[in-house]
């Protein structure tokens, strides 16, 4: 009996939206997170009279046909990238994109990754790193002796030094656009990766041609809601409890059939 298979797949697909829902919810105080939903699709159909099958030697033809699905299968899960809210720390090397782009981070092994997490931190050489310690690119180093960091909306980098009347000019903060920033490859840590799907890397100085200006003192906090999530997953156990019915009935028909042999 099909219904036992069509049933089985709605159930697999509930549970790995409860997956994805569960992982939204665990990464709700996650800077910089990125909600993601799971997406559907029908799977193929058994035809058993084709639509427009010639129903007579007059030319009249079948308006519908039968066909048969055989369930459900996840296609993608799609990952949201608006704007998260902005959430005040006052802490100097606290800083947040406002509108589109990506700060540049450098792994250990010299590849470029991206990230909307900017929680950034000072390595022991002064130069501005990640919570893991991987470079911000560009580099930027800050003077041991500096007594205050600023980073204005574009991005650049000034410090204040004892004795000396103006801020020194340390570096300016570069961003990266993608002509589709939901195809970034997610890889843990805050971080993605260029894949083909997101397109090649748009470099641009914040602020300027649709690139988002720099908050400093601020951290984005995920784009999740917790109420949408929460609903969300009770409405995954009712269908998956719905599918587990549809397994229950056709084994009772089944144990009805075998009785009656």
């Amino acid at each position: 009996m099909r219904s036992l298979d069509i049933a089985a797949s709605g159930m697999q697909a509930q549970q790995l939206f409860v997956d994805v829902t569960s992982q939204n919810l665990a990464n709700i105080n996650t800077t910089g997170y990125k909600l993601q939903r799971p997406e559907f699709e029908d799977l193929l159909y058994q035809n058993q009279l084709s639509p427009g099958t010639n129903s007579s030697d007059n030319g009249t033809i079948v308006p519908t046909g039968i066909q048969i699905g055989l369930g459900v299968r996840l296609a993608a899960i799609d990952r949201n990238t608006s704007q998260g809210t902005l959430t005040q720390t006052s802490a100097p090397l606290d800083v947040s994109i406002q509108g589109r782009g990506y700060f540049q981070i450098t792994l250990p092994d010299g590849e470029i990754a991206y990230t909307r997490a900017g929680n950034f931190q000072v390595a022991p050489d002064g130069s501005i790193v990640t919570t893991e310690g991987f470079q911000v690119t560009p580099t930027i180093t800050t003077p041991q002796n500096a007594t205050s960091i600023s980073i204005d909306q574009s991005g650049e980098i000034s410090a204040t030094i004892p004795n000396q009347t103006t801020p020194q000019i340390l570096g300016q903060l570069q961003t990266v656009n993608f002509i589709n920033d939901a195809g970034l490859q997610a890889t843990g840590n805050n971080l993605f990766l260029e894949t083909a799907a997101s397109g090649a890397p748009i470099i641009g100085t914040p602020g300027v041609d649709g690139f988002g200006t720099i908050i400093q003192g601020f951290l984005e906090s995920s784009n999740v809601n917790p109420v949408t999530e929460l609903t969300n997953l009770i409405a995954a156990q009712r269908v998956y409890e719905m599918n587990s019915k549809v397994v229950t009935k056709t084994d009772e028909m089944l144990q009805n059939l075998n009785q009656s042999v």
